[in-house]
């Protein structure tokens, strides 16, 4: 395993698994494969609600806590001091451990300022390792990093072959913000996995497309965050080490940024309102 430095110090792995739309019934499962193949980074987030199996998969599988490298999100609905502060220690619970390695904002909207004095105050404490955000693009990173005591360590943000965040990333360099990547395949939209010029290098280097792009994200000192829950794809994901592409490979990945997300914008009004309504619906259902 291959690890990036923090701004503060902390050592994190450059690769790691990620439970996103992993179900609560499969989690456990998946993260104890995980586990068992060699990662020792995972990322949930409140907002999955598998923050529990994690933990169980965690204390079934036996590693050392001192070796896993744990993250969690707060979710908007939990922003502002108190709420942030309350649903981190919450999340600790569910997690079974009594310190997280990173907490990052999942969102850049509501109270954010309010959560995040919780998380400065929490990792002052010793409670968390490392802090940041994620979603926030370089305008409001560049924001988030100047109006605050503690600067975040880290923006987890989409980033792939076709939204390659390259100016994003030079913002995030300037200012000591380590880059992660959500989708580093873009959930395959695109015909990500079919592109000739992945395919072609793939060939060359006698292994995957998917390997080729997680290769291509490492060597640009990307923490990646892949997700499978497929034993043998975890297995695959995480050979990555053994190779590395030349800077023609590189040339060419780099020309395929279309240099906008396969997802939606979080600039976009209307999508704003769409988190907006999520956050009032689940207010509603507890």
């Amino acid at each position: 395993m291959e690890y990036i430095t923090l701004s503060n110090g902390v050592k994190m792995p450059i690769l790691g698994y990620g439970v996103y739309q992993v179900t609560p019934d499969q989690c456990e499962r998946c993260v104890l494969d995980a586990l068992e193949v060699g990662y020792r980074s995972i990322d949930t987030a409140q907002s999955y609600f598998n923050e529990e199996q994690v933990g169980s998969a965690v204390q079934k599988s036996g590693v050392p806590r001192k070796e896993l490298f744990l993250t969690t999100k707060v979710w908007i609905e939990h922003y502002g001091y108190e709420p942030a502060k309350a649903s981190v220690l919450r999340s600790m619970e569910k997690l079974q451990t009594d310190y997280l390695d990173l907490v990052l904002l999942h969102q850049p909207f509501s109270d954010t300022y309010g959560a995040w004095r919780a998380l400065e105050e929490l990792y002052e404490a010793g409670k968390i390792r490392a802090i940041g955000i994620s979603n926030f693009y370089a305008d409001r990173m560049v924001d988030f990093a100047s109006f605050n005591r503690i600067k975040p360590m880290v923006n987890q943000v989409e980033a792939h072959i076709f939204d390659q965040q390259k100016t994003a990333k030079e913002w995030m360099d300037k200012y000591g913000v380590q880059i992660e990547a959500w989708a580093p395949f873009g959930e395959g939209r695109g015909s990500i996995f079919e592109n000739p010029v992945i395919a072609d290098i793939a060939a060359k280097h006698r292994k995957t497309p998917a390997q080729v792009m997680l290769r291509w994200h490492i060597q640009r000192g990307v923490v990646v965050i892949p997700k499978s829950t497929h034993k043998e794809r975890m297995e695959e994901n995480f050979q990555v080490f053994d190779f590395a592409l030349t800077d023609e490979d590189m040339l060419a990945i780099s020309a395929l940024d279309k240099g906008e997300s396969a997802f939606f914008s979080h600039q976009d009004p209307a999508m704003v309102e769409w988190f907006v309504r999520m956050v009032e619906e689940r207010k509603t259902h507890q």
